[in-house]
């Protein structure tokens, strides 16, 4: 509750900035950022590493996730400028943390080895890095937006310039889809069979994000895409990829249990 109440101060705090029109104080937000992240890990380790095992459940995963998005956030924070994000991350990640304390079932624990740790390492963080490449991306929609209709105040005052924004996009993405590669890879080296029915759908649609955030980097490294183009086709890799974990992972715990 600690943890969530911070978020959420964190979040009033950030909107409050934006809409008085004033930068947010940087060791404010990361003293927020900072506290809420330890009080979020003493509270979701002993719901995820239990003596039988790991509980990978669907609320417990995503409340991982969003742990290390901030923490990824609050760290490429320090020297580029990325705190923005917070005023997205904050309440998701209030929310994200009280349904896993909600809906915290042990029925879930599974018994996994070293190597299969590894493999659920790699697709977080993946998968963290592209979520923050996805809200880089609505924030570069926002700014290409005003600019476009000749809105250059307001909140888009406290944004980066845009092609600072931009660079930082394709950074992340770059950096996501190398780990995408290597969760891809370790899945096929350490799961027995990835096309086995409970997993076809995710498999499928993990290589579908994979081939879509590739052609975004080869279009942009060879053709040159940017802008609309460019955020229109991270938001396709972005819906296959939720739809990947998130969306299997709740028709399997929720809807076919």
């Amino acid at each position: 509750m600690a943890a969530i109440a911070l978020y959420l101060c964190g979040a009033a705090y950030l909107i409050t900035s934006v809409l008085q029109k004033r930068s947010a104080n940087h060791q404010w937000i990361t003293a927020f950022a900072i506290s809420a992240l330890g009080l979020h890990a003493l509270a979701t380790y002993p719901m995820l590493f239990q003596s039988q095992g790991l509980n990978l459940g669907f609320f417990n995963v995503i409340s991982l996730t969003f742990w290390v998005i901030n923490l990824l956030v609050l760290l490429s924070s320090l020297k580029k400028p990325l705190h923005t994000l917070f005023i997205f991350l904050f309440p998701f990640s209030a929310v994200a943390l009280l349904m896993s304390v909600i809906s915290h079932d042990e029925s879930l624990v599974t018994q996994v080895n070293g190597e299969m740790i590894a493999h659920i390492l790699l697709s977080i963080l993946a998968y963290s890095l592209l979520i923050i490449a996805t809200l880089q991306a609505i924030l570069l929609a926002y700014q290409n937006y005003q600019l476009k209709h000749k809105h250059p105040s307001g909140p888009i005052r406290l944004l980066p310039p845009l092609q600072t924004m931009e660079a930082l996009f394709f950074e992340i993405l770059w950096a996501g889809e190398v780990l995408l590669t290597l969760s891809i890879v370790t899945g096929f080296i350490f799961i027995d069979d990835l096309f086995a029915q409970h997993l076809v759908h995710k498999t499928a649609l993990s290589i579908l994000a994979w081939v879509i955030y590739a052609i975004l980097l080869w279009g942009h490294t060879v053709r040159g895409w940017r802008g609309f183009m460019a955020i229109r086709w991270a938001l396709g890799g972005f819906t296959a990829l939720m739809l990947a974990y998130f969306g299997s992972k709740f028709v399997l715990e929720f809807l076919l249990s």
